[in-house]
This record gives C-alpha cells, structure tokens and sequence, in this order.
C-alpha cells in the first residue's frame, strides 16, 4: 500500500526533489527489499544518472536518534533522464540492517561526487519501521553426509542432545560430515545468528583423535576453536547453514578434509562464522574425505 510523503518543503534552485510517497514491505534483517519511490524534479536543471557522476537515489538506515547504522546504501540510478517537472516512480533496492530492530529509513537523492539533496536545503524522506528477524519460524534442518554408519549414528546422537532440537522442515540448514558432532550449544547459536540477518553461518571445527582432545591437523588450523565473530571471513564456510530461501544455489566449493565447505566470496548475502559455534570431529571421519551428499 503506497505511503503518502508528509508535506515537506522544496528549496529553490537547480537541484530539488518534492517527494510523493512510497510503498514499504515487511522488512527483515539482512535481506534485500525493492521500495518503490514516487518523486519529482522540481529542480531548474535535469537529472541523469551517468558513470559515476549524475543524480541517483539512495538511502541510509539511522536508529531512531538519527545516527547512522548504515550510511549511503546502494546508489539507483535513474531510468531516464528526467526534465523539470517531472514526475516519475524508481524502485529502489535496499537491503535491511543486521540485527532486529526498529530503526528509521531515510531516503535522499545524491549527485554523486559533490552532495547529497539533503546537503542542498532538500527534505530527506524519513520513515520508522520495524526489521523483524530474518527467519519466520526458528527451525533448523540438518542433512548428513552418507558415511559409515557408526559415524552417521554419532551425529545423529549429538543432535538428540542440542538444547534447542533441529525439525525435518527448517527455515535454514546445516550441512554436516558423518562423524560431526555439534556442540550443545550449537543450534541454539546457529539460529540467533541467522535471525540477527546473517544467510550463510558457520563456526569452528574441533579435532579429536582416541578420545583425547589434541591440537587440529594443519588443514584444519584456521578453523580450531578459540577465535570469535568474524562477518568477513575470507576462507570457506565448513560444515555450514544456510537460509534456505536466501540462497537457492549455495556455491560449493572442494571439502576441506572431508567437511562440506562454502566459498563465501561468491554468496550475494551476508555471512557469519563464530569461534563459539562448534562442532568436533574424530580424526577417523576426516581421514575418509568424504565429500557433501548431493
């Protein structure tokens, strides 16, 4: 349903904006949206969009001060150029902050390498709303890679002992080796992170030879518990979850001693892996290489 724009003062001169409304979708964190916005030129001088230069729309997300969570979002460019006085709608794509909330969307014109509207004498267009989490139900799947079946057995018994169960039909899931045994904690973790907005999540891998807890092999070295948060990680994602309506064709790539491992330079959506997120794994299932059942 389109929302009118409050009425709002123009400036004069060559580069104004009177805005009409707009129409919002249920925002939830970390996802992409398309808003479309009805504005004018009510300017003296066109609008174009051209290579790095030109008129764009774009947005920022503030919490409920005025302080930037996100500042500068992705920059629109116009569908043509657009004479004074003209009116036209341009939708425009957005993704929602991490982390539920409720926070303020505010929208703006830039021309890019010299000012924003705003900056101008222009009204930014504000409007508060609610970001839900990004899955509608917290439900965790998880698929087991085919193995011996002593090996499949130990997972399944980790998963008997998660503190929050895992459901035949979840809204994300978790890719794990036979012989992966998820912590207690684990889905309890996996499901904060991807409400808080994060598509791909993933976390530390614990080696254990003869029941005796010993330092991890060197393939495994950058993934040994004992690091934190890290939204940027740069190496694969092992034994990960995923968002299962974000992310439709997960980019695989080779396993990392057997365990399923994603490429995160190649999702389009946020990721996550967490040191406190883990999962141990007896040496005898990483010797296999096993690769991720289709």
């Amino acid at each position: 349903m389109k929302t009118p724009a409050p009425p709002h003062d123009v400036p004069s001169g060559p580069l104004a904006v009177r805005w009409h409304g707009y129409e919002l979708p249920a925002f939830r964190a970390g996802t992409k949206a398309s808003v479309p916005v009805e504005l004018e030129n009510a300017g003296a001088a066109a609008w174009r969009s051209l290579p790095g230069a030109g008129v764009y729309l774009s947005y920022h997300w503030l919490d409920l001060r005025g302080n930037a969570i996100v500042w500068a979002g992705s920059f629109m460019s116009l569908p043509r150029p657009v004479a004074p006085g003209e009116r036209l709608t341009v939708p425009l794509d957005l993704r929602a902050p991490l982390r539920p909330a409720r926070y303020r969307l505010a929208l703006d014109l830039v021309d890019e390498g010299r000012a924003w509207f705003s900056e101008l004498g222009n009204h930014r267009l504000e409007h508060d709303v609610d970001v839900g989490p990004r899955l509608t139900r917290r439900a965790l799947a998880v698929e087991i890679a085919d193995g011996p079946p002593e090996l499949v057995a130990e997972t399944r018994e980790a998963l008997e002992a998660l503190e929050e169960p895992v459901s035949e039909d979840g809204e994300a899931t978790a890719f794990l080796a036979a012989g992966c045994r998820p912590a207690p904690d684990w889905s309890r973790r996996v499901l904060d992170a991807h409400e808080e907005g994060y598509a791909a999540v993933a976390g530390s891998i614990e080696v254990e030879r003869a029941g005796l807890r010993r330092s991890a092999p060197k393939e495994l070295e950058s993934w040994k518990p004992g690091f934190g948060r890290s939204p940027a990680w740069e190496l694969p994602l092992l034994c990960p979850s995923l968002a299962t309506a974000s992310i439709a064709d997960p980019p695989w790539t080779e396993p990392v001693a057997g365990l399923p491992a994603l490429e995160p330079e190649r999702l389009a959506e946020p990721w996550l892996v967490d040191g406190r997120i883990r999962i141990a794994v007896p040496a005898r299932a990483l010797q296999r290489g096993d690769r991720r059942s289709a």
